[in-house]
């Protein structure tokens, strides 16, 4: 078949040209990331099931809330052997999934059944998914909630600081992929850094692991270290070096200017 040679010389439109463009490519980018996601976690981080929420309208009325609420919908998952969780909405604050995505913090239950901090408006599906141990890690970049990645196992054990360091680390590397491609379909100047210079922190250059973000979290709200090790288990000279360490990845100098950059990283409300 001939080609017109004009054809070659022909422009084509790029995500910076058209931005329609650049939020197909986004979308595709984000479900390609995303599936990608919730597969790793179970190949690489030992769960038995992955799952990946992601953030928009209810389009479903669930007990209690009604359609068109801001929550999650279970868009991705690997390991399943049942189909309740496919396509599940979890309005924000709802079981473990929407409390993280309400908290912007990574949460964890070694029974998610008998967890007492958590509501239970999933049980029926977990139930049937036969999961109990279970992680929820957000995917939060510059205070923007990409999604919510889960780690679950059909056993009742403890996460260890191993297995959420993995999760972890996988889910930093998706938001940054999913921050990039978003970028893609904003305007020029409402790219990040199109500001004027000194304009405000940015995120963090190295993300914070799972456990760094929850000492973090407690420490911004006030709490002191001997509070935050009886409230997480751990020793104080534990809880001393995670803030130290996201005082360096932030940094900041002290307790003060860590909040600070906390809130203003997006890292805590």
């Amino acid at each position: 078949m001939k080609t017109d040679p004009r054809a070659a010389d022909t422009p084509r439109p790029t995500p910076a040209d058209d931005p329609g463009i650049g939020a197909r490519a986004a979308e595709l980018v984000r479900d390609a990331v995303l599936g990608d996601l919730a597969r790793r976690v179970v190949a690489q981080c030992g769960a038995d099931v992955g799952l990946v929420g992601v953030p928009e309208p209810l389009p479903v009325a669930v007990p209690g809330h009604r359609a068109g609420e801001d929550g999650l919908v279970l868009r991705h998952w690997a390991g399943t052997r049942a189909d309740l969780l496919h396509d599940r909405p979890v309005p924000t604050g709802t079981g473990l999934g929407g409390r993280a995505l309400a908290e912007r913090a990574p949460s964890w239950v070694p029974d998610y059944r008998a967890a007492t901090t958590i509501s239970h408006h999933h049980d029926a599906a977990v139930s049937a998914e036969g999961l109990y141990a279970m992680l929820t890690v957000p995917l939060l970049h510059g205070g923007t909630v990409y999604g919510v990645v889960y780690a679950s196992l059909r056993a009742v054990v403890p996460f260890g600081d191993v297995r959420i360091a993995a999760v972890g680390r996988l889910a930093a590397t998706a938001t940054r992929a999913l921050a990039g491609a978003a970028a893609w379909g904003r305007p020029e100047s409402a790219r990040p850094g199109a500001g004027p210079a000194g304009s405000g922190r940015t995120a963090p250059v190295r993300p914070l692991t799972p456990r760094e973000h929850e000492v973090l979290r407690w420490a911004a709200t006030g709490r002191t270290n001997p509070e935050i090790a009886a409230r997480l288990g751990l020793t104080c000279n534990t809880v001393t070096g995670y803030l130290k360490s996201a005082m360096h990845k932030l940094g900041v100098r002290n307790r003060t200017e860590l909040a600070v950059a906390a809130r203003e990283s997006g890292l805590v409300d």
